[in-house]
């Protein structure tokens, strides 16, 4: 998939995602061990665009699985279309149970989801499983055997192994600790917000019509907001949406007006947008 880690870097920015030295080189670590990868870090950093520029530069199919509390396997994994099934037994009604089980259990019943989708592919793949911690702690232990064999197992059917292995990303806002289990399956990469330099570099690839200047006020400002106690830190997602703010109100420069005026796209809890307003010195940036 990749030939080395400038490789990496270079493929990715063609995508418009600038990868910092540690994200290319864990990246290509997993390609070239074939390992899952198990990003973590605040939301909006950049995990899951991580794994759709992964699938564009490889020309690889994206199958996403998006977790939430409560999902299973059913969700996850594969389901039975019942309504066919029923429809059989009924149109087989001479039949004998042996006979009908054989066929409505068949290939032609069974509806893949996205771990199966991933697995059975013989085409390049990017498996994205994103917010695992949001998933029960069950998930994880359905996920074991596709991370570590990279294979499935359906009662009815047996056991299936890939034939060509999908390129795994886990993504975690780190809302509840996974297990060692799991860790150990996947390489780990933590994302944090970026150094001022590269996300003014983002800043300035995502809006290229903003002033460069008025693009490094932009990312000063964001950095203190983070250096704040703050409910819900700005994500490099929001700092992109501010700088297309300023853009759109044709602002040329950051005064405090503009900046308490447009706090709402940063911040999203009242008590943060409070606590900027007063504690924020423009001067002193």
């Amino acid at each position: 998939m990749f030939s080395s880690v400038d490789d990496v870097s270079a493929r990715l920015a063609v995508t418009g995602y600038l990868a910092s030295p540690a994200v290319a080189t864990t990246a290509f670590l997993a390609a070239r061990l074939g390992k899952p990868l198990l990003v973590e870090g605040p939301a909006g950093v950049g995990k899951t665009e991580l794994a759709k520029a992964v699938a564009e530069v490889a020309g690889a199919r994206l199958v996403r699985l998006q977790c939430y509390e409560g999902v299973d396997e059913s969700r996850a994994l594969y389901e039975w279309n019942h309504a066919k099934q029923l429809l059989r037994i009924s149109a087989g009604r001479d039949e004998s149970w042996d006979e009908t089980r054989t066929d409505i259990f068949g290939e032609e019943f069974l509806l893949p989801r996205p771990l199966l989708t991933a697995i059975r592919g013989d085409e390049p793949t990017v498996l994205l499983i994103d917010e695992i911690d949001k998933a029960d702690v069950e998930m994880e232990g359905l996920l074991l055997e596709v991370l570590s064999d990279f294979q499935v197992t359906v009662p009815e059917l047996g056991t299936i192994t890939a034939t060509r292995r999908p390129f795994v990303v886990l993504t975690s806002n780190a809302g509840r600790e996974l297990s060692e289990a799991l860790r150990r399956r996947c390489l780990f990469l933590h994302i944090d917000f970026p150094e001022e330099e590269l996300e003014r570099r983002i800043v300035r690839l995502k809006v290229p019509d903003l002033d460069e200047a008025l693009a490094g006020s932009v990312v000063r400002v964001v950095g203190a907001l983070r250096a704040m106690d703050l409910r819900k830190a700005p994500s490099v997602a929001e700092t992109v949406d501010w700088a297309r703010t300023l853009l759109a109100l044709g602002a040329g420069a950051l005064d405090e007006t503009v900046v308490r005026d447009t706090l709402g796209v940063l911040l999203k809890h009242q008590e943060d947008v409070q606590k900027a307003a007063a504690k924020l010195d423009l001067d002193a940036l």
